[in-house]
């Protein structure tokens, strides 16, 4: 098939088997939404669906194939669509965890693993990247994306499409990848699941649009609109951003797809009266694939006689669906996917392991970690200790929890000579408080204990919002008698978002988030606990210490009245501090670097041109180092009030004990440009500073000055 094809295709085609094609349904492997009917051999038959959605396996989707390719009039043959968010058979570190490694290659070789993975189980594509950026972790989808910054997402965007499509989306392994969601979902408003975004036009370009740039810029395949509405206007109908930003403007020339039942809840949003005219916004506004609503398929055409949609836009899109279809390679061989077998499932989950690795971040340390030889009893309480089909974490359809290793299995694995003995104490969601004596007592003769706490996997994810993002539960109670005993305590957060903890940060001898790492967490937390590796992960989100401060992220805008302790009249509250618990950023190791002699080679620079920065990294330590070095910007005096920090860009280095290098970043002039009046990236003249760090603390940065003419 080729574009030809396409358009003799498209002049044979009846209306009904056009909107055929603009319509997904389930299929019902699982369900992530609410139950609104399956797909049915009927309704393939009679070419009423175009693609299927939670479907996997290749008996399934064979199945499903062969009626649409042998028994529809045309032959059109459907794709399956599975969320593969953090992999699919073998589950790797929510994508909130892998940000913190900041490593674009691993991001792009999980994407290419989980797509092998769920390709090799018939689906074609994948309801993935979710790049959403969020500064509120009361928003549970928050463990789904890559946090706060838009550079970084940016990054994990063109990774991620990468990773999944590969180098021909026609190739057995590759999936085609659906960026969403389009867009500002993670602005929900009080963190709240579907909630409204009500942000100025700036914030959107800003902040939540480059990662769909970035996105678009790599290939990818779809978008999904999102839920919200912004500033008033559900994402589902929003003509300026899906037809002018991103059709027009971008040239986006692929699928965009509704989210779950999206189209029909225009009704619920108060924009559309009944179906029909919520089929026609949707249309209008450029979305070619109604999820699950069914509402193309069954009111379009009372619609078009209506005068309220075009059969112009139906073709269009039709065409679009289509031409993913052949590119996908479908129409030459409709069972392509599922031929390949599933292979390399023991170099899976070795990548799974390192992912793990690299995502656990250690927040504090008084010296107690790495557990030394002396520590020989050890105490494994709480009620994540012996829970492998949490570790799993939230969003994972095809996963089987028993890969997971627990963190006490991990432990007892890692440390054979040693007494591990384990109570849980407390369950994540009960009031049942009986066990909490029994597991203090057990720690009273401990040499050190792992306080195993978090949150249940499912407290994560969507629908998932927490107004007290703290530990749940009773859980504060039993960690509250364990820290009484006196015994050296540390703390391990099992969670999709940051949590709420001063009090746990403040009496630990260590805390460490170790997220929801998939496959590999109970080993990787252990080789990190004993030393076997250096924790090398950071913070892709500020971590509040109170609910109060939240929203809270890196770069802010300058307050008209900066906080000054000494001057009531300040931008401050008067009952915590401004700062977050912990900065983005941040993460410690078991070696101490220190940065020095910060430089630029130039002092003024013009637009086109480019900056070298360069830091020197060195290790303070008789062991080796891994270190992330963080590289910031600020316009001094711009049009529009510049945020106090912009990450620019970050560099790793591997350091030997008590060796010195020299780290290096090229900035091009234009990536210090900001937003216009019209909403146009432009390069003022003026100062700006340039800053390295190991986190965004503004208290440690190294600076310089530099000069645009």
């Amino acid at each position: 098939m080729d574009l030809n094809g396409i358009e003799r295709l498209i002049a044979e085609m009846t209306l009904a088997e056009k909107l055929g094609q603009m319509t997904m349904s389930p299929a019902g492997s699982a369900q992530t939404g609410p139950v609104r009917g399956e797909a049915t051999t009927e309704a393939v038959r009679a070419g009423a669906v175009g693609s299927l959605l939670n479907i996997w396996g290749r008996e399934a989707t064979e199945r499903f194939q062969k009626l649409a390719v042998e028994e529809t009039r045309l032959g059109i043959p459907l794709f399956f669509g599975v969320d593969v968010l953090h992999g699919h058979r073998t589950v790797f570190p929510i994508p909130l965890a892998e940000a913190g490694a900041f490593d674009p290659d691993l991001w792009e070789r999980t994407a290419r693993e989980a797509a092998r993975e769920a390709a090799a189980d018939g689906a074609d594509l994948t309801f993935a990247p979710m790049l959403d950026i969020a500064r509120d972790p009361r928003w549970g989808r928050m463990a789904e994306g890559p946090g706060e910054d838009p550079l970084v997402g940016a990054r994990f965007a063109a990774a991620k499409v990468r990773g999944f499509q590969g180098g021909d989306l026609a190739a057995p392994a590759s999936l085609a990848a659906t960026a969403k969601h389009f867009c500002c979902g993670g602005a929900a408003l009080a963190g709240r699941e579907y909630a409204a975004a009500d942000l100025s036009e700036r914030a959107v370009h800003e902040i939540y649009l480059p990662p769909f740039r970035a996105a678009v810029d790599a290939g990818c395949a779809a978008i999904m609109s999102a839920f919200n509405s912004v500033g008033g206007v559900p994402m589902t109908a929003h003509v300026p951003l899906l037809r002018a930003w991103l059709r027009e403007k971008l040239g986006f020339d692929g699928v965009i797809m509704s989210d779950y039942a999206a189209i029909e809840e225009l009704i619920d949003h108060g924009v559309a009266a009944d179906r029909t005219e919520a089929a026609a916004l949707a249309l209008k506004a450029g979305v070619d694939i109604d999820m699950v609503s069914n509402v193309y398929f069954s009111v379009l055409p009372d619609a078009v006689s209506r005068g309220l949609a075009r059969i112009e836009d139906i073709d269009a899109a039709a065409r679009r669906i289509l031409i993913l279809k052949m590119r996908l390679g479908l129409f030459d061989d409709p069972y392509r996917r599922t031929k390949e077998a599933r292979k390399n499932s023991e170099a899976a989950k070795k990548l799974a392991l390192d992912a793990a690795r690299r995502a656990i971040t250690l927040l504090t340390n008084d010296g107690i970690l790495p557990l030394k030889e002396n520590i020989r009893r050890i105490a494994v309480v709480g009620p994540l200790a012996d829970a492998r089909e949490e570790m799993v974490g939230p969003w994972t359809l095809a996963a089987d929890p028993r890969q997971c290793t627990s963190i006490l299995e991990g432990l007892r694995a890692a440390l054979p000579d040693r007494e591990i003995v384990h109570a849980q104490g407390v369950t994540i969601k009960d009031d049942d408080v009986s066990g909490v004596g029994a597991a203090r007592a057990l720690c009273e003769d401990a040499d050190a204990v792992i306080l195993c706490v978090g949150e249940a996997a499912r407290m994560s994810g969507e629908a998932a919002s927490r107004a007290h993002p703290g530990l749940p539960g009773r859980q504060r109670e039993l960690a509250e008698a364990v820290l009484s005993t006196g015994r050296p305590v540390v703390a391990l957060l099992s969670s999709g978002r940051p949590l709420i903890v001063p009090w746990l940060a403040e009496r630990a001898r260590a805390l460490v988030a170790t997220w929801f790492l998939g496959a590999g967490a109970g080993e990787a937390i252990a080789e990190v606990l004993i030393g076997r590796f250096n924790p090398t992960g950071r913070l892709p989100v500020t971590w509040p210490r109170a609910v109060g401060q939240i929203p809270i992220f890196f770069a802010e805008r300058p307050a008209a009245r900066p906080a000054n302790p000494t001057d009531p009249f300040t931008s401050k509250y008067i009952d915590v501090a401004n700062e977050p618990l912990f900065p983005f950023g941040h993460g410690l190791s078991y070696a101490e670097v220190k940065l020095g002699n910060l430089r630029l080679d130039r002092e003024e620079f013009s637009a086109g041109e480019k900056i070298a920065v360069a830091v020197e990294a060195r290790n303070l330590s008789d062991r080796p180092a891994q270190e992330t070095v963080f590289f910031f910007a600020r316009d001094r005096v711009a049009a529009a009030a510049p945020p106090v920090l912009e990450l620019k860009g970050w560099a790793k280095v591997e350091l030997e004990p008590r060796q010195t290098k020299k780290l290096s970043l090229t900035l091009s002039a234009e990536e210090l440009s900001g937003l216009d009046s019209a909403l146009e990236w432009r390069l003022e003249p003026g100062d700006f500073d340039i800053f390295a760090g190991l986190s965004a603390d503004r208290r440690f940065l190294l600076s310089a000055r530099l000069r645009c003419r």
